[in-house]
């Protein structure tokens, strides 16, 4: 995490509240964790939004020509790991 910090303000639900906190209590978590367990928390569902939408951008694309888009990537990027 990192020392250059942004206070956010959030408001939820008193049991979402509850079930957090215990969450972290069972695992030995103090109150300031609550901060670093949101952060992830946010990471990961940006990072699946992100996922879901690159997804949803090749549904229509038939499975072979999907393949071969991801082979072309993937000898592209080698190709220029190679070269760095």
């Amino acid at each position: 995490m990192s020392t250059d910090m942004t206070r956010w303000t959030v408001s939820v639900s008193r049991e979402t509240d509850i079930t957090v906190r215990s969450f972290l209590a069972q695992r030995g978590m103090k109150k300031g964790d609550l901060s670093r367990f949101i952060e992830e928390a946010v990471r990961w569902r940006v990072f699946d939004r992100t996922m879901a939408e690159a997804r949803s951008g090749f549904a229509d694309m038939e499975p072979d020509a999907l393949e071969d888009l991801i082979d072309e990537a993937i000898t592209a990027t080698r190709a220029t790991d190679r070269t760095s």
